[in-house]
């Protein structure tokens, strides 16, 4: 937020301007870091959309947020004042969306905001999981370690991502080239061919028949289909991210044969590995749970995670609340957690199975990726393969004559 203030110097100097931060109160600490006294401070007023500068190109990526928590964990670790720190890494920031927020956020520290209370006014940077971390290593005295590894998760994750992101390259060409076929066969190839099989008078297969229809629905209609189509997958789309749409999308996805199993085993590990993680950073237990809940990223699980919260607090065993929902949590992951229960040690026993879900998800990542292209190119080229059978078939019974 941006406030215009007015305020005195040392000197009984009056002064105007703008300030930008979280709140009101981490405003006016901020002036008076810098040896003024407000007088006077209002919230500016949002300017005009089209007043604004247009920047479609400067969102914050994850690689720029693990690159700041990395940079940030080393220079912590040299001993390095946090402002300055976060002032030396801003310079270095290439993006400028970004470089504006992490002196938003030095500002803000240099007032005399804590620095979990500065990065929590920016929630679409940093979820509540890494605030929570970061508010954990400041409690603990342990800053330094909680932001390596928050580095090293937000690495993993961004590797993961990229890969699959990398593997669908080759599948999208290979789409994108069997569509550009299809229009062209569609809109060139069939007519031609049509004009030849009405010369003859032929009676013509009925497979030949559909697709001469299909190509005559597309040369007429096809600008109403492709509207419709964008209208349906936009509103699809648009329902996905309401709340009824997501839970049905989540458990659509879940229920998906193969994708079901390697959705499942992701979340599974995303749960594990930032329960136990918050666990170990002295975190009360049902708001370790409620911060999972938060960010496992599927709402079947969200909700049985807030269940599980619930229970906690009436004193229930998580692994009993576990061993409810096998087809979510399997017996392997409920076991752990009812040995890490009655030994005291339940964020060692979810991070053993932590590192199993891990390799399970890079394995399924690759034999999903083996599996896709072969299938894709089988299935798009039947139906190039189908299209060309229907054309040459009236063109092989012409000969035979």
């Amino acid at each position: 937020m941006k406030f215009n203030y007015q305020a005195r110097s040392k000197k009984g100097e009056v002064q105007t301007g703008m300030v930008e931060a979280s709140s009101r109160e981490a405003a006016i600490l901020l002036l008076q870091k810098h040896n003024l006294f407000v007088t006077f401070l209002t919230q500016a007023e949002a300017k005009p959309f089209y007043s604004k500068k247009i920047k479609i190109f400067e969102r914050v990526s994850k690689k720029d947020v693990v690159n700041f928590s990395r940079q940030l964990s080393l220079m912590f670790k040299s001993k390095i004042p946090l402002v300055q720190s976060l002032h030396s890494i801003a310079e270095q920031t290439k993006n400028p969306a970004f470089r504006e927020k992490i002196l938003m956020i030095s500002q803000e520290v240099e007032g005399g905001t804590r620095f979990s209370q500065a990065l929590s006014a920016h929630p679409k940077l940093f979820s509540s999981f890494y605030v929570s971390m970061v508010k954990a290593g400041e409690a603990s005295g342990s800053l330094s370690e909680s932001l390596t590894y928050l580095a090293d998760h937000l690495e993993r994750e961004y590797y993961l991502n990229s890969k699959i992101q990398g593997a669908m390259i080759y599948p999208a060409l290979i789409v994108v080239v069997v569509i550009g076929v299809l229009v062209m066969m569609m809109f060139f190839v069939i007519p031609n061919m049509t004009k030849v099989f009405t010369e003859t008078g032929q009676d013509l297969p009925l497979v030949t028949k559909i697709v001469i229809g299909l190509s005559n629905l597309m040369r007429h209609w096809g600008w109403l289909v492709f509207l419709l189509s964008a209208g349906a997958g936009m509103g699809l789309m648009r329902y996905g991210k309401t709340v009824e749409g997501k839970k049905i999308k989540d458990r659509f996805f879940l229920r998906v044969p193969f994708v079901g199993s390697f959705l499942k085993m992701i979340y599974l590990s995303r749960f594990a590995e930032n329960l136990s993680t918050l666990i170990s950073g002295g975190i009360p237990i049902a708001q370790s749970l409620e911060i999972t809940a938060e960010i496992v990223g599927n709402d079947v699980y969200r909700q049985i995670v807030f269940e599980i919260k619930e229970e906690v607090i009436r004193g229930e065993n998580m692994s009993k609340i576990l061993a409810r929902h096998p087809e979510a949590f399997p017996p392997i992951l409920t076991q752990m957690v009812a040995v890490g229960e009655k030994t005291g040690t339940l964020d060692q026993s979810l991070m053993s199975v932590v590192d199993f879900y891990r390799k399970e998800v890079e394995r399924s990542v690759d034999n999903l990726l083996s599996i896709l292209e072969p299938v894709m190119v089988i299935f798009l080229g039947g139906m190039v393969a189908g299209l060309l059978g229907a054309i040459l078939l009236p063109l092989y019974k012409m000969s035979s004559f």
